[in-house]
């Protein structure tokens, strides 16, 4: 039997690694699109800043399709052993159509308030973080899709098409409880 396929979307730092890491208890295995962009950056540079991340995610799907990166993860998933999978950092409609082509999957937003997100950013520390808070509002401004075409970075978008949304502006424990019902919803978790 095939597992289950749990996408994940949403804004830059609203909670979707604390999902993967609680995902990854459950048995998931993981995969994101953001895999396939690294790998491709590796070739250009050691080093890359979110922006030229952004561009170069946006350079393959204009090169193959606005869902290029959903469809290698598909291919990825479809020649792996069969096991349940959580994939993350899906950012276009386009991706999510090549995702669903899968059985068993299912698309979860990730939803948390911007000032939320400034401050988790503030405190996570990452390198690609360390910008000023003009900059990270560009930054999630551009994610969500302002400003971008239609085969670039389209979270707002790519969220309208959620199966399930999981409020994170609580705890973690919140957070937890949240994707449990969820979880229990589609069938992964019993209640």
């Amino acid at each position: 039997m095939r597992g289950w396929r749990i996408g994940l979307t949403g804004r830059m730092a609203s909670g979707k690694g604390e999902v993967v890491r609680i995902l990854k208890k459950h048995g998931l295995q993981y995969i994101s699109l953001s895999d396939i962009v690294h790998r491709e950056a590796a070739k250009i540079t050691p080093a890359i800043n979110r922006s030229q991340m952004q561009d170069l995610g946006n350079r393959l799907r204009m090169e193959g399709g606005a869902g290029i990166l959903g469809k290698m993860v598909r291919e990825f998933i479809e020649a792996a052993e069969p096991s349940s999978w959580v994939i993350d950092g899906i950012r276009n409609p386009a991706e999510v159509t090549e995702l669903k082509k899968m059985d068993r999957f299912f698309l979860v937003g990730i939803e948390s308030g911007v000032e939320t997100i400034l401050e988790r950013m503030k405190k996570r520390g990452r390198a690609t973080d360390s910008v000023g808070v003009a900059e990270l509002r560009a930054a999630l401004e551009r994610e969500w899709g302002l400003g971008e075409p239609e085969g670039g970075q389209q979270v707002g978008p790519t969220m309208a098409m959620a199966d399930f949304i999981i409020a994170n502006s609580g705890s973690l424990p919140d957070l937890e409880t949240g994707l449990d019902a969820v979880l229990i919803k589609i069938g992964v978790m019993h209640g």
